[in-house]
């Protein structure tokens, strides 16, 4: 078994040595007939950026990626650039007639964005030209070389159970040198996505056929980003149901949130696309799904009839009655553990890093803080919204409301919950982005704490104070005190993965759905006797 592991982990990193090598083989240039038809597609109105464009990428010379999106962004600057001055030269002459004009031949969008959908019809060579071979490269070892490693486990790990199995001396789940190694690809891979997409044109290229056979559309860069992020949890889910086979739980709710990943947030909306409805993930609530009452949102969903009326209503009832309901029977685990994709990949990739989640009382305050800095900051983007949904003006007090969703847009739905919460898993924990960033775990958290059924009861006569609840949970929480105390665990960070419960080998702690009425009061210090907590119990 040991051998077929090694043999496992010999082919995974093949395949992502074949897959990060792939960024940089293949050619990118158009022909002129290219070219025209590119521009006639894209309805550009003007002549100067198919003259620049032209003389940057219809050539006999073999560009390597970087050199053609370096040429395309320069002609994309050049021509902008001549029409920007013509519209200060309009300006100043208050030819507001010619001004306006000249707004038409402006090319918008991000330079990146731009160079990578020309990107997608010049490129030529491996990766552009055989696909499934490429894929098979790639994604088919990296798939097989990752079961073979985690499928032994199932002999190697010996009965089902947790064991302390050296986490704290493993370079990959301690900190070490792999650990750091895989923060940094993350870390890399997150940027690349959000802000180069055009350099990762080779990975779209491979799942462009499974995107055509979906929703019959070219792929794009989310679309590798969702099938890459179905297939990760997929294959780490086969590690929680050998990992944590003792408990049932663990593997309800691993084949749930798999379920709704990939089913609600993946196939079901790419299939819309394909019917021609609004793209759309039913199970992705406001305010995480920040951008569902922008201006652009709520007028394609108007502009497409009932079924648009119908995810407006949907998403409305969503935030203001299914989620606060679901909280009060189940707590905030229904969704934070059972559904959402973020706490999906989080459970499943970022499962073996949970222990690298930061206990300090800092680390609570922070978090605090932040988390609900970011819940307010969404509220007052929205809140600016929906003004200028209904208003027209384009700013309140001064302040444009395109300016502050570009910059939430960019601060926390980039570089917060891509960036830093994917890529610090093995930094930081699994559950950065849910611990500190996302606002609809606030939200979920304040009716958690004050109004819900669900808690953690503790037996704290039975704690003998092994820590591995602590340890294991991904939310930064202290268990074992509360355990050693015999209090219930009601905290509005919890998110109700279970996971102290099954690594605790003596059965203390217990997720439960019930009254209210008879809890023990968190705030209280429970000391020897204090409190019967076999008569509290049989009493409730």
């Amino acid at each position: 078994m040991r051998v077929i592991k090694k043999l496992g982990l010999i082919l995974f990193l093949l395949g992502i040595t074949i897959f990060i090598g792939i960024i940089f083989t293949g050619t990118f240039n158009l022909t002129q007939s290219e070219l025209n038809t590119f521009i006639k597609e894209k309805g550009y109105k003007n002549e100067l950026i198919e003259e620049k464009l032209a003389k940057a990428i219809v050539t006999n010379e073999d560009l390597n990626i970087f050199e053609f999106s370096s040429r395309v962004i320069h002609a994309y600057k050049i021509s902008n650039k001549h029409y920007d001055n013509l519209i200060t030269k309009y300006d100043t002459e208050q030819n507001w007639t010619k001004k306006g004009e000249q707004y038409q031949y402006k090319i918008f969008g991000k330079p990146h964005s731009l160079s990578f959908t020309i990107a997608k019809k010049a490129g030529k060579g491996f990766a552009a030209e055989s696909r499934g071979f490429a894929w098979l490269l790639t994604f088919g070892l990296g798939i097989i070389g990752a079961l073979l490693y985690i499928v032994p486990d199932v002999i190697l790990l010996g009965k089902p159970g947790i064991k302390n199995n050296g986490i704290f001396l493993n370079a990959a789940t301690n900190r070490g040198w792999i650990g750091w190694f895989a923060f940094i690809f993350l870390v890399t891979f997150y940027i690349l996505l959000y802000f180069y997409p055009d350099f990762i044109v080779n990975w779209v290229y491979l799942v462009n056929p499974i995107s055509k056979f979906i929703s019959g559309n070219s792929a794009s860069q989310w679309f590798l980003y969702g099938f890459l992020y179905c297939t990760v949890m997929s294959v780490m889910a086969v590690r929680m149901y050998i990992k944590y086979r003792h408990n049932k739980y663990q593997i309800l709710r691993t084949t749930s949130v798999l379920f709704f990943q990939i089913v609600f947030a993946f196939l079901i909306p790419e299939i819309l696309v394909r019917f021609e409805k609004p793209w759309y993930d039913f199970k992705n609530a406001f305010p995480l799904d920040y951008d569902f009452f922008f201006e652009w949102n709520l007028n394609e969903l108007l502009s497409t009839g009932g079924f648009g009326l119908f995810i407006l209503v949907w998403g409305v009832v969503l935030t203001i009655v299914v989620v606060p309901l679901m909280v009060y029977f189940f707590g905030k685990r229904w969704y934070c553990s059972w559904v959402c994709g973020c706490g999906g990949l989080a459970e499943t990739l970022g499962d073996p890093y949970r222990q690298n989640s930061s206990k300090t009382l800092l680390s609570w305050r922070l978090e605090r803080i932040v988390i609900h800095s970011v819940l307010v900051f969404v509220l007052v983007m929205t809140g600016f919204a929906l003004f200028t949904f209904f208003s027209g003006s384009e700013q309140i007090i001064g302040i444009k409301t395109q300016t502050i969703q570009d910059i939430y847009g960019f601060l926390i739905g980039a570089i917060f919950a891509g960036v830093i919460g994917t890529g610090f898993y093995p930094i930081f924990g699994n559950r950065v982005w849910c611990r500190f960033g996302c606002p609809l775990a606030a939200y979920l958290g304040f009716i958690q704490r004050f109004k819900s059924r669900f808690r953690i009861t503790t037996n704290g006569g039975q704690c003998i104070s092994c820590g591995n609840c602590s340890t294991y949970c991904e939310q930064g929480i202290d268990v074992r005190a509360y355990a050693q105390k015999g209090e219930n665990i009601v905290r509005s960070s919890c998110v109700g993965c279970g996971i102290c419960s099954a690594v605790c080998p003596r059965g203390v702690l217990k997720l439960e759905n019930g009254p209210e009425d008879g809890r023990i009061n968190p705030t209280e210090i429970l000391l020897g006797n204090d409190v019967d907590l076999m008569d509290f119990i049989n009493n409730k």
